[in-house]
């Protein structure tokens, strides 16, 4: 049969078979199912969706051709005329009848009782089934498998299927072919892959900058740098021209990268965001880059459009003056600055505050102050600017606005959301975000609303659904951000070269007179603890108090923290005087001055004190008066006095009931006074007659009504006496309250009993008052050190010799005598409280005083560096005595020290104590490091270290694998599973001490709480320790380095070890198996070259959030989206790398080791022991930096990332004395990698597979990536290799021209269906 000449007819989804109008039928397709219209007279058709040749149904070509029924008798199959027969079938499908068969292979059965069958209604050719003629009226019919006698559906004969005949036209099925052998491992494939998986090295970080397309304005004062990452994006063409321009050149105020910054801010205010709000600008520069003068230059520039009214927000009031000067030197002198914490809430262009224009500078606390009649500062800067207010609003340090979206279950701050109030208030407002850690998580982000990273036109319906991205795309996915802000011309971020700038991480180790007295406390508290928990069990009647146990971590954490910051002072006082011989000055950096608890101190002791305060010892004595559990003190014991009260509380004032069933009123008796007349008595007894006749009043004892005014009545019980019927009988007249015997007896009775009570529960009082007593007696005793930031002035020449910026109003000053110290205020007559900060940096900038001591609240924005404008020009020491909080903080404080036009670079000293738990502060710190140099400079590595010395991120531990690491150890600490490896200081080989770790461990872990409801076993398990570990304290990694701190020294270390030992181990396999996050790496290679060369896409066709896809068959560079913006676009390059080294190469390297005498005896090219595909592979050794490490390098792939022990080495490889069997094997693996992968021909990616190939193939997405994120990360997905589904984010650098691209790698399996998905997205928006 041949194929037929047109193509098979058009078709469209219909209704169920039936006839159509205008000739033809309609038919259900056997394969797809899908409903098809088929052309009149055609029974023989092929459907287009699945290529099934088929069919009609017999009833259905009754229809096609009335004059079937009149030829049924006949032998041929019907032929239409002119029908074009159908292509042979695919081999998939089952042979189907051809008319070229001889017939008949179904005969006419013998005649049946049995009834008709109903007609069925048919379906084509159904490739499950048999298709065979009726003998009869040759019918193609459906015949299932094994089915031997039917009735044909069409002519109702009865048929049997004739099975010698059918033989021999359906050929038996083949024998299956043996299953093949089990596929042989190639474990060095495997290598090579772990290798591929994880990425190539860390290379240079930082790269000098000039701005790329900006020639105005000349060079900055100090060199400059980017980070590589950000390097590779070139930002949009800049538009915008300058109108202070030529002002700006002549006076040379701002530098080229300053002038950079104005146009890319004025060009993006020009643009709208599909919100219709006006497009915003972040600058991300570095401290000490210059960002206060280029915020100076916005406005001067806006000042010249006639935008008169400027806001600037920033974090402290003192900075109004930086703001004034930085106004000045751009030649703004005419622009008035109004701090706004001076001005009155009325309106500020009101003749009473003759605000009119200028700069309102305000803080962001003032942003959320409101007056005492409810007016907010936020109401009054909306109404001075009015409605469509189109002037500069600046967020200077706006990372003080995060969390505006917070962690789940804590709230969003106020100063977070009054920035998105504001912004949402002056939609047309030029919004500039201004931070060097503005980004430093992207949950911090919240608030930049005017960037469009969200929201309508985006890849991201809001912000929650951009950071879910983020944080599944992990460290690489905030690289792209910046990135992605630099290319839309958003965003820049330079930082001051850390060349010249010296980084070391100190290790302060603990003296031994620290290290006992840190023993010493760590003791204490957990003696503490068992004592506020048996304290807390005598109250059982109370409910357990929470309160208690949230105040003692909190202490003990603070407590702690205090001793770790004091351990560091003898090191901080030795490093400060070394500097200052080596005629340096020094800037010491620390977080909390300990002001609260002095303050406590000279408010209880006075102002003078016979030495320093000791912050921690404050802390437990503040603690203990205010929380210690006691008993409710008894009140004291009745006197003659309170009896009678106490008698009436025992009894209730109820009258009782007569004898006779009458109730008695209550009357007190006194005697008949002499003025009381016959007449009243009479009006009286004449009342008591109308009363009812339950209304009587009779003695108790003789039951008698009888002069009723002489009755007493008992105050206690209530009942009625005639004194003379009383034993023995009351003469005297009684006044007041009056008790009969018998209540009198068991009053008594009453009384010993309480008063037995009482003296027992005072004697409980008194008992915890005494045990509180002597736990503040000991705390007094208790060696601890004083305030560190007290000592550290004292010791480096008193407050004469040091600058003290912080926030705090008072300090202790040794007496001049050398005894005792006395508590002052930080200012002076001359110098107000306000200005004391300004004043004291003045003295350092002065040399007047060569230390400075700076905390957060007293340093943020002071300029403390070199200055080459300053008296004082020696190299700054900056030691920073006690970690911030978050890497935010820290940041900034590294900035107080290093910034534009210093004389020189400062060094840092980031000192820790050799306390294993310590470094929880470091790890909050490096967490956000990690991250921070990530958004902010691009580079997760660019850190304040900028790749020279030590970083902190060795020091993150409150990561995805510390929680998988704790979960370890606490379960093998708990026994519940084995530990996976030998805790420190044991052995494998003795048993024993790995038992005795695990039993100090539990108890160490019980006496800092983390191991709750112990219980000491008997039996053959007697004195072993059970309990359990609540599910909320399994994954916390903080709890668990904040309560370790409270643990002696040796058993703290040991537990930090462990936990550090499984970290490495899980981090290890997490490598091994391709699962690590490690943001940005490099691809190396000897030759990396760029296939094809860019093409510039011209379409003008737009569309909604994306636009200009252009898709080519053959790629090599395509544009894949262009941003309508910024006409910024998305671009797949595709690069051909050579990994090999050449046996030249390789023999060069290892003769050049020989020369240098660094070889070993090892040193070498070795084979491996085991053959693969019938070859071995060839490396070459040789011993590396590290002791007993091998570096390997590979004919295919180069030098190998991971080194090897030498125990490995040999074990899987041996050595060649034949340099010519070396370099046969050699060479022939150098050749064969150029054409096939490690995994021989066979290799079930095919093509695909690159592992262990030395040409490779590699696709790289390039320029602005969040537009498609979606669609990328649904093609990653679909991918079968784990590593390949991951977003990676790499760098490649061109070895021809140098030229550097970094974005996504996209395995080359994945590259079409990424080119389909975006495709799609295109079709979608058409």
């Amino acid at each position: 049969m041949s194929q037929p000449s047109a193509p098979p007819p058009q078709i469209a989804p219909a209704p169920p078979p039936s006839t159509v109008g205008g000739g033809g039928v309609q038919v259900r397709c056997a394969g797809c199912k899908l409903i098809l219209t088929v052309a009149p007279g055609v029974t023989e058709f092929v459907c287009p969706t699945c290529q099934l040749p088929q069919m009609l149904p017999p009833e259905l070509m009754k229809v096609q051709f009335k004059t079937a029924a009149a030829a049924a008798t006949t032998t041929t199959t019907p032929h239409p005329p002119q029908l074009p027969p159908p292509p042979p079938p695919p081999p998939a499908v089952p042979p189907s009848y051809s008319p070229s068969l001889p017939p008949p292979l179904i005969l006419p059965a013998p005649p049946s009782s049995q009834p008709l069958q109903q007609h069925v209604p048919a379906h084509g050719i159904d490739p499950t089934k048999i298709q065979v003629p009726c003998a009869h009226c040759k019918a193609i019919l459906n015949v299932p498998h094994g089915l031997a006698r039917f009735t044909c559906p069409q002519c109702n004969v009865d048929l049997a299927v004739d099975l010698s005949k059918l033989k021999q036209f359906y050929q038996p099925r083949p024998t299956p072919p043996p299953p093949p052998p089990p596929e042989e491992i190639n474990e060095v494939a495997i290598e090579v892959e772990r290798e591929e998986d994880e990425g190539g090295l860390v290379g240079e970080t930082f790269t000098d900058y000039r701005p790329p397309k900006l020639s105005i304005g000349p060079p900055h004062p100090d060199p400059i740098v980017e980070t590589s990452s950000l390097s590779a994006v070139q930002p949009p063409e800049p538009t915008y021209d300058l109108t202070i321009r030529d002002d700006l050149e002549s006076s040379k105020a701002l530098s080229c990268l300053q002038i950079e910054t104005l146009v890319y801010a004025c060009q993006r205010h020009l643009q709208h965001l599909p919100t219709g709000t006006r497009a915003g600008f972040f600058v991300g520069d570095g401290a000490g880059v210059g960002k206060g003068r280029t915020i100076a230059g916005l406005i001067w520039e806006n000042w010249h459009h006639g935008r008169r009214k400027s806001l600037w927000i920033s974090v402290g009031s003192d900075l109004k003056f930086d703001a004034r000067r930085d106004l000045d030197d751009v030649g703004a002198n005419c622009i008035e600055v109004h701090a706004l914490n001076k001005l009155p809430y009325s309106k500020l262009d009101s003749k009473s505050v003759g605000v009119k224009e200028g700069v309102v500078f305000l803080t962001y606390s003032s942003l959320i102050a409101s007056s005492e009649k409810g007016r907010s500062r936020l109401q009054q800067l909306a109404q001075w600017c009015a409605s469509g207010f189109d002037g500069l609003v600046i967020f200077d340090e706006c990372h003080k606005a995060k969390n505006l979206v917070p962690e789940a279950g804590s709230q969003p701050t106020r100063t977070g959301e009054a920035v998105l109030d504001l912004q949402a208030r002056l939609p047309e407002a030029r919004v500039v975000y201004c931070s060097a850690t503005g980004a430093s998580e992207p949950r911090n982000m919240g608030y930049m609303v005017r960037l469009g990273l969200w929201g309508a036109g985006t890849s991201f319906i809001d912000f929650r659904d951009f950071l879910n991205a983020l944080e599944k795309g992990g460290v690489g996915a905030l690289e792209l951000v910046a990135m992605d802000m630099k290319a839309r011309g958003m965003y820049v971020c330079r930082t001051l070269s850390y060349k010249g700038a010296e980084f070391e991480v100190v290790e302060a180790p603990l003296e031994d007179e620290m290290m006992e007295m840190y023993k010493k406390a760590a003791e204490f508290w957990a003696e503490l603890r068992v004592e506020l928990l048996s304290a807390s069990a005598v109250l059982s009647n109370e409910k357990p108090n929470s309160q208690l146990w949230r105040l003692y971590w909190a202490s003990h954490q603070r407590f702690f923290r205090h001793m770790c910051m004091s351990a560091k002072v003898p090191a901080t006082v030795r490093l400060a005087k070394q500097a200052l011989i080596e005629d340096k000055c020094v800037v010491i950096g620390l977080q909390s001055t300990g002001e609260a608890r002095t303050e406590e101190a000279v408010t209880k002791y006075g102002l003078e004190l016979d030495d320093f305060i000791s912050g921690p010892r404050e802390l437990l004595l503040k603690f203990v008066e205010e929380n210690y559990p006691l008993p409710e003190k008894p009140e004291p014991l009745p006197g003659e006095e309170s009896v009678k009260e106490l008698q009436r509380k025992r009894h209730s004032v109820t009258p009782g009931v007569s004898i006779k069933g009458r109730v008695r009123k209550v009357a007190k008796w006194k005697p008949a006074s002499d003025g009381e007349s016959d007449e009243e008595s009479d009006t009286d007894s004449a009342h008591e007659s109308t009363e009812s006749d339950d209304e009587f009043q009779i003695c108790d004892i003789c039951n008698l009504e009888e002069d009723r005014k002489k009755l007493l009545q008992c105050s206690c019980c209530s009942q009625l006496f005639h004194p003379a019927c009383l034993v023995p009988p009351v003469m005297e007249i009684v006044n007041g309250d009056w008790s009969c015997h018998s209540c009198k007896e068991k009053t008594e009775e009453y009384l010993q009993a309480r008063h037995a009570y009482l003296t027992e529960l005072l004697k409980r009082y008194d008992a915890a008052m005494e045990r509180k007593t002597n736990i503040l007696d000991i705390i007094r005793t208790l060696g601890l050190p004083n305030n560190p930031l007290d000592d550290i002035i004292d010791q480096l020449g008193g407050p004469e010799k040091v600058s003290e910026i912080t926030g705090r109003r008072g300090m202790l000053v040794r007496a001049a005598s050398g005894k005792g110290v006395t508590y002052q205020a930080r200012n002076t007559k001359d110098v107000t409280m306000e200005m004391v900060n300004m004043h004291e940096k003045q003295l350092f900038m002065d040399g007047k005083k060569l230390v400075a001591i700076i905390s957060e609240a007293g340093s943020a924005g002071v300029s403390l560096q070199a200055d080459r404008r300053a008296t004082n020009q020696k190299r700054r020491v900056h030691l920073t005595l006690e970690l911030p909080w978050s890497a935010d903080r820290a940041i900034q404080q590294f900035g107080r020290t290093h910034r534009s036009n210093q004389a020189s670079a400062p060094e840092y000293r980031l000192l820790f104590t050799n306390l294993g738990g310590e470094r929880r502060f470091a790890s909050i710190v490096a967490k956000r490091l990690a991250s921070l140099g990530a958004l902010t400079q691009g580079d997760r590595r660019a850190g304040p270290t900028g790749g020279a010395g030590p970083t902190l991120s060795a020091y993150n531990y409150d990561s995805a694998y510390g929680k998988r690491a704790l979960v370890v150890m606490y379960k093998g600490i708990m026994e519940q599973d084995s530990l996976p490896v030998v805790p420190p200081g044991c052995s494998s080989e003795k048993l024993e001490t790995i038992q005795d770790f695990i039993v100090k461990a539990k108890a160490a872990l019980v006496s800092v709480g983390i191991v709750r409801d112990t219980v000491l076993a008997n039996g053959k398990d007697s004195g072993k320790l059970s309990g359990r570990i609540v599910d909320s304290d399994m994954h916390d990694v903080g709890r668990f380095l904040n309560r370790i701190l409270g643990l002696p020294p040796d058993i703290q270390n040991r537990l930090f070890e462990l936990f550090i030992s499984i970290l490495d181990l899980l981090i290890q396999n997490a490598r091994i198996e391709g699962n690590l996050d490690s943001g940005i790496v490099d691809i190396k290679a000897n030759v990396i070259e760029l296939q094809g060369t860019p093409k510039v896409n011209s379409s003008s066709e737009s569309l909604t959030g994306f636009s200009n896809f252009v898709l080519l068959i053959s790629f090599f560079v395509q544009t894949v989206h262009e941003d309508q913006m910024s006409g910024a676009s998305t671009v797949l390059f595709t690069f051909t790398l050579d990994r090999g080294v050449t046996w030249e190469s390789a023999s060069t390297m290892l003769d050049e080791k020989q020369k240098d005498g660094l070889s070993s005896a090892n040193d070498g090219f070795y084979e491996s022991r085991r053959e693969w595909l019938g070859r071995r592979h060839f490396i070459l050794a040789f011993e590396s930096s590290a002791s007993g490490m091998y570096k390997i390098v590979r004919p295919a792939v180069g030098e190998s990332i991971r080194e090897m022990t030498l125990s490995e080495l040999k074990n899987k490889y041996r050595k060649l004395s034949s340099l010519e069997k070396a370099r046969s094997g050699w060479e022939d693996e150098y050749e064969v990698s150029s054409k096939q992968c490690m995994h021989g021909p066979n290799c079930k990616l095919g093509d695909y597979c690159q592992t262990g190939r030395r040409i490779q193939e590699v696709n790289v997405l390039g320029g602005i990536i969040l537009p498609v994120w979606g669609t990328i990360e649904k093609a990653l997905s679909k991918q079968a290799r784990q590593s390949h589904k991951r977003l990676r984010v790499v760098r490649i650098e061109t070895t021809a021209d140098n030229r550097r691209i970094v974005g996504l790698l996209v395995p080359n399996a994945a590259v079409e269906s990424v080119l389909q998905d975006l495709a799609w997205v295109q079709d979608i928006d058409d």
